[in-house]
C-alpha cells in the first residue's frame, strides 16, 4: 500500500461501496477532473488493488436463500489429497466460497441451496463423491446480521 495516496484510498473505498458509479461521479467526490480519476482507477486495476467488478445477486429472490457453512475435515493431510479436494470443490456450483482454515477443520465452504432438501441432496450426491473428505459439520444460517463486501481502507 506504500504507493497509494489519500485519493487512491478514497477511490478504493468509493468503488468498494458501489462499483457502478461513473468516473464523473467519482471525480466530483475526490475533487479531481475525470481524466486523472480514470487513469488512477485503471492503475489500481492493473496493480491488482481492484480484482474485478461484479453484481451482487439476491439469493432469496433467486430461490437460493438457504445458506450453510460446511466445515470439512480431510481423511489425510497429503498434498495430492489436498489438491484433489480443491479440484473437486471447484466443480460444485452450490459452493460459492471455500477457505483453507486452521483449527479443528481443514476447510470451510459457503454453500447456497434452495432449501434443506436441496442441501441434503448436495451432501449425499455431491459432497459424498469427494473421496478426500473424512467428515463434515454443517451450520445453517438462521439470519444474516452483517455482510459487507467492501474492505474499509484508512490511511496509515
Amino acid at each position: 500500500m506504500h504507493n497509494l495516496d489519500e485519493i487512491d484510498l478514497k477511490l478504493l473505498n468509493l468503488l468498494s461501496q458501489n462499483s457502478n458509479v461513473t468516473t464523473k461521479e467519482l471525480a466530483q467526490q475526490v475533487n479531481l477532473s475525470s481524466t486523472p480519476v480514470f487513469e488512477r482507477v485503471k492503475r489500481l486495476e492493473l496493480e491488482g488493488y481492484i480484482k474485478k467488478y461484479i453484481a451482487l445477486l439476491d439469493p432469496e429472490k433467486l430461490n437460493k436463500g438457504f445458506l450453510v457453512f460446511c466445515n470439512i475435515k480431510l481423511k489425510q493431510h497429503e498434498k495430492l489429497i489436498n489438491n484433489k479436494f480443491i479440484e473437486d470443490i471447484m466443480q460444485i456450483d452450490e459452493v460459492v466460497e471455500c477457505y483453507n482454515i486452521s483449527g479443528d477443520y481443514d476447510f470451510i465452504l459457503k454453500v447456497y441451496a434452495n432449501d434443506m432438501r436441496h442441501y441434503q441432496d448436495f451432501v449425499f450426491n455431491k459432497l459424498a463423491m469427494v473421496d478426500s473428505i473424512g467428515s463434515t459439520h454443517s451450520s445453517f444460517v438462521m439470519r444474516e446480521i452483517k455482510n459487507m463486501h467492501n474492505i474499509k481502507i484508512t490511511s496509515y
